[in-house]
């Protein structure tokens, strides 16, 4: 019955000491094993700040534009203030009025709107920005 015990022991001894380094390999396989990459997330990274650069780009155009500097000189508002302004938006913000400065643009050389309701447009684009900053 002695030799029993002891063989019973050996045998738990042997099935405890394969079960723990098979468990330590599947963990270590786990831990090389990742959903996204490094390297997707650095180029997503990098398509998110493209994609703000290019926003602020458009928003940037029309203000400078002689039609946008002439209605933020009619409405007595800095440049400047409202460059500084822009940096500050959110990217859901910044992306809403790209979208619409470009489209007032694009409808602007289209000759679809007039050079006055452009100027309201950039007014109404410089009041966004600095209302939005300021909350």
């Amino acid at each position: 019955m002695n030799v029993c015990v002891r063989l019973f022991a050996s045998m738990l001894g042997v099935a405890l000491c394969l079960g723990s380094a098979a468990s330590l390999s599947c963990a270590q396989a786990q831990e090389k094993q990742h959903v996204v990459t490094l390297e997707e997330l650095n180029k997503q990274a990098a398509q998110l700040a493209e994609n703000r650069k290019a926003n602020e780009g458009a928003i940037r155009h029309l203000l400078s534009s002689d039609e946008g500097q002439k209605a933020l000189k009619s409405a007595n508002v800095d440049y400047q203030r409202v460059d500084k302004a822009i940096a500050q938006l959110s990217d859901e913000d910044l992306a809403k009025l790209a979208d619409r400065s470009g489209q007032a643009e694009s409808d602007f050389a289209a000759g679809f709107i007039s050079p006055k309701t452009l100027a309201y447009i950039i007014l109404a684009t410089v009041v966004i920005v600095v209302i939005v900053v300021l909350v």
